[in-house]
């Protein structure tokens, strides 16, 4: 049996958890823990490292008559959430695993700001790509982070600040040491600025106007739209310069946003798209080269309750100055005129997985087209037609033919995802 203890949080080990530690025969743990707790002489004490060698050494005290004495492994918080319990359970089973929680920086980190988390959304950052943290906190009013060497308070703070989140980072530091905790609260500028060291180990990002959302059932991410491809009426637009939600639907489907995701709407008009990849979880940048339709798309985000990040310009040049920390996962280009197959080339040349065009003009179809193939994204398309019921007089119904669109997407290929540049 391995026991996994939780401490590292400032509370005490409970005392079935120091009667464990007593009769070790191997203590895992890293070395602020195993200098904490009372271990005994005769244990060996190891100092976690990198995990395989580890996990190696635990294997050779737990083999059937292996001397020793048992192995206790000691952890920071919950080693649960996000800690050593996945790796030892998959490399010994769950069924060998004795484990005492403590409590989890995060649930400390929000403790300690007197605000519930079962609406917030956690990332971990540490051995992982910050990305997906920096898109989750630009999309989601309540975030926490758990950071590492690397991917700490100054890097998110320096992604978030280039995208323009308006977001106020906690960082907590060292909690749970009565002489070393602290907890800052800074703008994402001020904690680029900063140099603070290895005691963090959790940051919470917060959209404080929306940091106490209603009760909820299921903790966690907010469940996703309960429907989409909305009404064009849902949205406020110009002379119905709007992408209508038949294209919006098949748009969707091609673009796959999702919670992590960044996604780029250009030539955004009401921002209907933008706003339908917001609902979904993504980060979204939307590029629109007037100042009336930049103020409709944050009109209609705002009217929707999700952030859109808005840039005034004219694609393709804005394109090249955009001031993103990370490049888009997918890409939905709205318009383009003669500028179309400029464009197209510079989204997908920066694109993660996708790129959706749609076109009223069949004439520009071949460009957008060759743009996609020579990128090395694989491409296909389809003329969207499609006719509504309309009403007559005397209660009865006609189709009314909407104009065509021609839709094109390309995807990249999952080999050349790897090493696109992030």
């Amino acid at each position: 049996m391995i026991t996994v203890v939780g401490t590292g949080t400032g509370a005490p080990l409970p005392p079935d958890a120091e009667e464990a530690l007593a009769g070790a025969g191997l203590v895992v743990g890293a070395r602020r823990h195993l200098e904490a707790a009372r271990t005994p002489e005769r244990a060996e004490l190891l100092v976690l490292g990198p995990l395989a060698p580890a996990l190696d050494r635990i294997a050779r005290y737990t083999d059937d008559g292996a001397p020793g004495g048992p192995v206790v492994v000691l952890a920071s918080g919950d080693p649960g959430f996000f800690g050593i319990v996945r790796a030892l359970a998959e490399r010994f089973g769950n069924g060998r695993l004795d484990v005492r929680p403590g409590v989890s920086s995060v649930a400390t980190a929000f403790a300690r700001l007197g605000l519930p988390w079962d609406d917030a959304v956690v990332v971990s950052a540490h051995g992982r790509e910050l990305r997906t943290a920096v898109q989750v906190c630009r999309s989601r009013p309540k975030v926490a982070v758990l950071t590492a060497p690397g991917s700490g308070p100054a890097e998110l703070g320096a992604a978030l600040a280039d995208a323009g989140a308006e977001r106020v980072l906690v960082v907590a530091r060292a909690l749970g040491d009565p002489d070393h905790e602290a907890i800052e609260r800074v703008t994402p500028a001020e904690a680029a600025a900063r140099d603070w060291g290895p005691a963090v180990g959790v940051v919470v990002c917060l959209d404080e106007s929306r940091a106490l959302a209603p009760v909820r059932t299921v903790a966690g991410p907010a469940a996703g739209p309960d429907r989409w491809a909305l009404e064009e009426s849902e949205f406020a637009h110009r002379d119905s310069m709007i992408s209508k939600f038949e294209v919006r639907a098949l748009a969707l489907a091609r673009l796959g946003p999702r919670l992590g995701d960044l996604v780029w709407d250009i030539g955004a008009g009401s921002g209907s798209v933008a706003v339908e990849c917001a609902r979904f979880g993504a980060a979204v940048t939307a590029v629109e080269r007037t100042a009336d339709g930049c103020e409709r798309v944050r009109a209609n985000a705002a009217a929707h309750g999700v952030d859109v990040r808005v840039v005034r310009g004219s694609a393709p040049a804005v394109l090249s100055g955009l001031d993103e920390p990370h490049d888009p996962d997918a890409v939905f280009i709205g318009g383009g005129g003669r500028e179309l197959p400029g464009i197209v080339t510079e989204c997908a040349r920066r694109a993660r997985r996708a790129v959706v065009v749609a076109m009223a003009s069949l004439d520009r179809v071949p460009a957008a087209r060759e743009a996609l193939t020579s990128a090395g994204f694989t491409c296909d398309g389809v003329l969207l037609q499609s006719s509504r019921l309309a009403p007559l007089p005397g209660g009865v119904s006609r189709l009314a033919a909407a104009n065509p669109v021609f839709v094109l997407w390309g995807v990249r290929p999952p080999a050349r995802t790897e090493g696109v540049p992030q």
